[in-house]
């Protein structure tokens, strides 16, 4: 039976990948600034400088798209526990390093994009905004005990990183303003160059450990968590986000689960021994339990609207 690899001994061999793929992402970033997409003469004074504070009315966000913004910038203020989780599980030497610093450094700004935009707009309740925040970041990242090292960190923030940016994509699309989609639209662009990043090391590491890396993976899927699930009121923010197809089971499925397999060739690959076969057994029945979801969620969905029609006749 071959023995796991090390920490250090993946960290070693998957070295060579994260500097090719930290020098072509540094080669395609591109250079942006939060405040040049910022609509600075929207803004004014609250009270405290003898303004008005914030009121629903002054909001030209919808509900939804309100809801789906405040997700947006909570999932982005949670940098410092994502940052965390990388760190710790990464070299601080090298191209693991730099990685980290250019990574963290490149997400700060989509949390200041964000808020400096729901402020100056007055989007969002900014009081409510603050408390919000405070109980995210206060919670960190709710990640199982079980998850340890490089491969769990790896296949995760592919999979975040990917579902961020379908997130992001559609929620600028529902906001209504071409400012708003604009800066989502830009955020989306730099979680998927992260993302890239992220999955080609998942990639080379089921080349070089096949077994640790499924089970890795196989570990994130089962206890991946949709955008929203972890916020201070989860029931609702999900609840939003995949009534209006912002993020639902099925984009989960067709645009993060399924490319990722794919692309990583989990289901035709023959180099697995015993416990990868298992674990590999195990990712197909949660992807076939997911799918089955997926069709009775839709179901639920497309039954919603011919019940509110039923009740609204009743009245």
């Amino acid at each position: 039976m071959t023995r796991d690899l090390t920490q250090l001994e993946l960290l070693i061999e998957l070295e060579p990948v994260a500097e090719k793929s930290l020098d072509r992402h540094l080669s395609m970033a591109e250079d942006w600034h939060p405040h040049d997409y910022v609509p600075w003469d929207a803004g004014r004074n609250f009270a405290a400088l003898g303004g008005q504070d914030w009121e629903p009315a002054q909001s030209g966000l919808g509900a939804v798209a309100r809801a789906a913004m405040i997700t947006a910038l909570l999932l982005e203020d949670n940098l410092p526990a994502y940052h965390r989780m990388i760190s710790e599980s990464f070299s601080e030497d090298g191209a693991w390093g730099t990685w980290v610093g250019r990574w963290t450094a490149e997400e700060n700004r989509h949390a200041i994009v964000i808020r400096d935009y729901l402020v100056v707009t007055r989007g969002v309740d900014p009081v409510a905004l603050d408390r919000d925040r405070m109980v995210h970041m206060c919670n960190g990242l709710d990640s199982p005990r079980e998850w340890s090292g490089l491969l769990e960190s790896v296949a995760f923030m592919t999979f975040q990183e990917l579902a961020a940016r379908v997130s992001h994509r559609n929620t600028g699309k529902i906001c209504g303003d071409p400012v708003a989609d604009r800066i989502l639209q830009r955020v989306a662009a730099d979680e998927n160059l992260h993302m890239i990043f992220y999955r080609t090391l998942c990639g080379a590491a089921l080349d070089l450990a096949p077994d640790q890396a499924i089970r890795a993976i196989t570990r994130v899927l089962t206890a991946f968590r949709m955008p929203g699930a972890a916020m201070p009121d989860p029931r609702r923010a999900e609840a939003l986000m995949s009534e209006h197809g912002i993020y639902d089971l099925r984009r989960h499925l067709d645009e993060v689960v399924d490319p990722m397999l794919t692309r990583w060739n989990i289901f035709e690959r023959d180099d697995f021994g015993p416990e990868g076969e298992r674990q590999r057994d195990e990712l197909a029945a949660l992807r076939a339990r997911l799918a089955a979801d997926t069709v009775r969620f839709e179901e639920q969905r497309d039954r919603q609207p011919a019940r509110r029609e039923q009740i609204s006749e009743s009245v």
